[in-house]
């Protein structure tokens, strides 16, 4: 397999493992709000270290210009699943059950998107992957 499509899958999983990691050993005396402004303020911080090593001597407005509502969008889902993450754990669900029902709820419905937003061909064998998935929720949750 190529190590261009291994290693970006590897980076999600790793880091997946340490968010879950993270939010799940937040102390539950803090406010969620006050906690992801300090992750948000660091993460600013390491993103914009990595940005000026990434555009190398390109103009950085010119980088900054090509920004568009998407990432307004992402902003707000990035909040969105932060503090739902931060209350499903804080709800008492278990870092190993919450992960699988979260990431297999996304898979199903990333799928229907796909099909509705991007015209993206569902096969017969993703239809009864949905409905094994389906089952598979039901079984973890009683």
């Amino acid at each position: 397999m190529n190590w261009n499509l291994i290693w970006p899958i590897l980076m999600v999983i790793i880091s997946n493992t340490f968010y879950n990691i993270s939010l799940k050993s937040m102390p539950s005396d803090v406010n969620p709000f006050g906690a992801l402004m300090v992750t948000y303020f660091v993460a600013a911080i390491i993103t914009a270290i990595v940005f000026m090593f990434a555009i190398g001597q390109s103009d950085v407005g010119a980088e900054i210009s090509k920004v568009n509502w998407t990432y307004i969008l992402l902003a707000l889902a990035i909040v969105g699943m932060e503090v739902g993450y931060v209350f499903v754990f804080r709800a008492g669900w278990q870092v190993s059950s919450a992960s699988v029902v979260v990431n297999i709820s996304i898979a199903c419905v990333l799928l229907i998107v796909g099909y509705l937003l991007y015209k993206e061909n569902i096969s017969i064998r993703q239809i009864f992957g949905i409905l094994a998935c389906m089952f598979g929720l039901i079984l973890i949750n009683i």
